[in-house]
């Protein structure tokens, strides 16, 4: 995916088919078997304690031109990725729809641009966003975060020559994904993609 367009996660969003992204098939070890409908504590467990699998981080192969990415089984049958971001790369602004969310960072350090704010669901195709809805985080290795619904972010690898690594799960799967540009305060609704355009 480009730096405009993102992946699962980004992070954290799920990852979407790009010429700069690379799949990778894996049989990934499972963290957990399907059952009741995980809490945001538990997606937010998983991806730590999967961020601290050394085995499983160093097992995805990392491209220095796009981001890769491995599918993991969540707890609970949430949708889970293992991604590698080269540096420079980012997922562009973006939410996950009604699904909550987590990701930590395993290797590297990651950006997360956020706006603390809900936007409408639909009907709109641009808004204009007030002052002080403008979240900055760095997540340095171990650190990550959870989110609920319609959260709007996006997720940077800000070095210039350090790979980053991170683990995402999102429940329930995600059932479509829309994507932003931004210039300045205005937010414009660029396309709303479907399981399909990123499995």
């Amino acid at each position: 995916m480009s730096s405009a367009h993102s992946a699962v996660p980004t992070a954290g969003s799920a990852p979407s088919p790009s010429s700069t992204f690379s799949p990778v098939s894996s049989s990934a070890p499972s963290a957990s078997s399907a059952g009741a409908a995980p809490a945001i504590t538990e997606l937010l467990e998983f991806v730590r304690r999967t961020a601290r699998n050394e085995a499983l981080i160093a097992s995805l192969p990392l491209d220095p031109e796009g981001r890769t990415w491995i599918r993991l089984d969540g707890p609970g049958g949430s949708e889970a990725w293992l991604i590698g971001w080269p540096p420079g790369t980012g997922t562009g602004w973006h939410d996950h729809a009604d699904s909550i969310g987590a990701f930590t960072t395993a290797a590297g350090a990651l950006k997360e641009h956020s706006l603390a704010v809900r936007l409408p669901t639909d009907g709109w195709k641009t808004l204009e966003l007030t002052d002080g809805v403008d979240r900055s985080r760095e997540l340095a290795t171990g650190q990550g975060r959870a989110f609920g619904q319609n959260h709007v972010h996006e997720v940077l690898n800000e070095s210039e020559d350090v790979h980053a690594v991170s683990v995402h799960a999102y429940y329930p799967p995600l059932p479509r994904i829309r994507r932003f540009s931004r210039t300045g305060a205005v937010l414009r609704l660029e396309q709303t993609e479907s399981p399909g355009d990123w499995q």
